[in-house]
């Protein structure tokens, strides 16, 4: 049974100090939720320099311009500072840099200090999610997961939105749902940790196809036809590596799904639209600011269709697409000439 000593008051006890890890937007726009719901905050960041001109400028003008962030939210840069008194670690690190970032700050960490992680992504080397690569590097602690449709443009306008915290113990998700949630946010809980994690990840990949139909203007039955079939494949191989079905029928499923593959704001969704557009890959990724999590995860989806031996003719498309530099018109032409069949069995 873990020790909830450090963690007992937050979601009553608004001195309680969150530390945040991670100055992208998802990080700053969490920062500034639980800032303004009166909570101490601190973020930190891998760059020095960058966090300087937040401090400065009060406003993360790379990732979230135009949003004032509240004095109550502090900027540190110190490794082992920043986590001095900390109740509760939110991790918002790009799922690429993230074993860096941990082992850089795993002996600062304090000990049994929760960990919530915002990461959608997988680590190609070991196809490791989120928490269990976090895990792998500090010490044993409770690791949560944060997850839904949640576009951090709309979440810093204070725009309704939804949200689960998945946990297979139900005081700390309970816990955290309390510290979350906002008149504006609701926050449910969840047990399903894989599942959680692995819609919010595989969901990039199929938001790259659903921005390759748009950039060809392929029309919203192409689209539809997308997404269900999409949900479909991501479904199928999470129940394979041990998740819920039913996680991927709710919010860290397919609403994070939806929101995903039509907002204007989503990177994956518009990296997909450039190269439907004619951009190539590389002009693409040049184009967009921060990490594109679904090319690295689409390589990641690979290796896991083949672990486990499920179909993911989506996904294998975006693959030779982005990296086997497949004709797009082709890619598409192959997915809807596929072998006929029953659509409970394809």
């Amino acid at each position: 049974m873990w020790d909830y000593n450090v963690f007992n008051a937050i979601g009553a006890d608004m001195s309680e100090k969150i530390v945040v890890i991670g100055d992208g937007a998802m990080g700053t726009v969490c920062g500034l939720i639980l800032a303004n719901k009166g909570y101490s905050v601190t973020m930190w960041g891998h760059s020095d320099e960058q966090l300087r001109m937040i401090d400065e400028n009060r406003e993360n003008t790379r990732f979230l311009p135009g949003v004032k962030l509240p004095i109550a939210m502090q900027i540190n840069a110190d490794d082992q500072a920043v986590f001095k008194d900390a109740a509760l670690i939110i991790s918002a690190v790009p799922c690429v840099f993230l074993r860096g970032v941990w082992k850089r700050l795993a002996p600062f960490l304090p000990a049994n200090t929760p960990i919530v992680s915002l990461t959608k992504g997988l680590e190609f080397e070991t196809l490791e999610r989120p928490t269990e690569i976090i895990g792998s590097i500090v010490s044993p602690r409770p690791l949560a997961v944060f997850s839904g449709p949640n576009i951090a443009d709309e979440l810093a306008r204070s725009l309704p939105a939804t949200a689960t915290v998945a946990f297979n113990d139900l005081t700390l998700a309970q816990q955290i749902q309390k510290t979350f949630a906002t008149s504006w946010l609701r926050v449910y809980t969840n047990s399903d940790v894989i599942g959680a994690e692995i819609a919010g990840a595989t969901k990039n990949v199929i938001a790259i196809a659903a921005g390759v139909i748009d950039g060809l203007q392929g029309g919203d039955n192409a689209k539809a036809a997308l997404l269900t079939r999409g949900l479909v494949e991501i479904s199928r191989l999470g129940v394979a590596m041990g998740a819920k079905a039913e996680t991927f029928m709710g919010l860290s499923g397919i609403g994070d799904l939806i929101t995903t593959c039509y907002s204007p704001h989503g990177r994956n969704r518009t990296f997909g639209q450039m190269i439907g557009s004619g951009q190539t890959v590389e002009e693409a990724l040049d184009n967009i600011p921060g990490q594109v999590e679904g090319v690295n995860t689409t390589r990641s989806l690979q290796k896991l269709a083949d672990k486990y031996q499920v179909e993911m003719p989506i996904a294998h498309a975006v693959h030779e697409i982005i990296f086997d530099n497949k004709d797009v018109a082709a890619a598409i032409t192959e997915l809807m000439t596929r072998e006929l069949k029953p659509e409970s069995q394809a």
